[in-house]
């Protein structure tokens, strides 16, 4: 019987992305979501809590969410599960975006050992994750949803009291405001939720006070 599902947040790169350990409060298995860099933090983190990593998750192919992806699979030993395919130009070129940014970090270029698309479903430890495509932000972002825990991993989907940012090449404010319409907000009010940068939230709230939500939903 499945334990509590638990999370570590560990900001990495100059980006302060929120790199996430997320595991079972009894058997200690986890699995690592967006290792953007850093992964001496990352496994430092992970031995710290006792967590044995068994996978890394991509929710999308930006730098700051997939550029220690390879890194750490080597130091782990372990499969890179997602994102959904039309990510596969984005993690082709994260060294690309590294020079165009750039950043002094090593980067690698990313190939996922599984892709991942709309229905799938992942299991840690007991806990099932049901896996949601929402475009906008990125072509083959996805989003994690354990519907027991009511919980959803959502990248850079959405933020507490913001959205995603879609200037980005394969962003789309209208079809990232889909994305939040028709696959986020259904999973209800009480829907706890990490985000790819600062702090998370409750889904509610961001339908009640999220300014670029208002009059959209």
């Amino acid at each position: 019987m499945a334990g509590a599902l638990q999370a570590i947040i560990v900001p990495v790169t100059d980006f302060q992305q929120n790199c996430t350990i997320l595991f079972d409060d009894e058997t200690r298995a986890g699995v690592v979501v967006d290792p953007g860099g850093d992964a001496d933090r990352i496994v430092a983190a992970a031995e710290e809590h006792g967590v044995t990593v068994g996978a890394i998750w991509l929710t999308h192919g930006h730098i700051d969410h997939a550029g220690g992806a390879m890194d750490l699979k080597d130091r782990l030993g372990v499969d890179i599960i997602g994102p959904h395919r039309d990510d596969g130009p984005l993690l082709a070129a994260l060294e690309d975006q590294a020079r165009m940014f750039g950043l002094t970090m090593a980067v690698r270029n990313v190939t996922p050992d599984r892709w991942l698309a709309e229905g799938d479903t992942l299991d840690l430890a007991g806990h099932t994750f049901e896996v949601l495509h929402t475009p906008g932000h990125a072509p083959g972002h996805v989003v994690f949803v354990d519907r027991a825990a009511q919980f959803v991993h959502v990248g850079d989907v959405l933020f507490s009291g913001s959205i995603g940012r879609t200037d980005l090449p394969g962003g789309d404010h209208d079809t990232l405001i889909a994305s939040i319409r028709d696959k986020l907000m259904p999973l209800g009010d009480d829907f706890g939720f990490i985000c790819g940068h600062g702090p998370g939230g409750r889904l509610g709230h961001e339908r009640r006070t999220n300014p670029f939500l208002a009059g959209r939903l």
